[in-house]
């Protein structure tokens, strides 16, 4: 029989020490197996972190995403680029998460130190595609990504 896994203050420490220690600045912690129908994470994530702008095409792969700690942008885009909507995802704040549907555009920006993020979509894993990358910004890894991702940040007028 499996245990209960807990989503206590040590997995959050550990997590987000974990991201900050990655070159790519964000650590998942798996609470599924990869056969598992439903996959279940909590993400650790930094604010350098880059995480473009993209969308899941398959019909079974709506996202949800659930702010644990910290501060989080949520980006809307149409399919050609335009900021359609953006909402602040905070840890106890007014809004602290997003259903996402597929084939909708999003990105996220990471706005506060040590931040966690609680994802849930369908299994199995399949990675991004091509097609669901936005042709219209920088990939990770490509030199205008830092300039995206300081755009994305100052949607949200956080200052500092």
């Amino acid at each position: 029989m499996n245990a209960p896994r807990f989503l206590d203050q040590a997995l959050f420490a550990d997590l987000a020490a974990q991201a900050a220690a990655n070159p790519r600045q964000r650590q998942h912690h798996n609470l599924h197996r990869m056969e598992d129908a439903c996959h279940r994470m909590v993400v650790g994530l930094q604010p350098d972190t880059y995480l473009p702008p993209h969308r899941h095409l398959a019909d079974d792969k709506a996202e949800t995403l659930l702010a644990l700690q910290g501060c989080f942008g949520l980006l809307i885009f149409t399919d050609t680029g335009e900021l359609l909507d953006k909402r602040l995802l905070q840890a106890g704040g007014e809004c602290a998460g997003v259903d996402l549907p597929p084939r909708v555009f999003h990105a996220l920006v990471v706005l506060a130190p040590n931040s966690l993020l609680f994802e849930c979509k369908a299994g199995p894993y399949r990675p991004i595609t091509e097609a669901e990358l936005a042709p219209w910004a920088p990939a990770e890894g490509q030199a205008a990504a830092a300039d995206y991702r300081e755009w994305m940040r100052a949607q949200f007028n956080l200052g500092g």
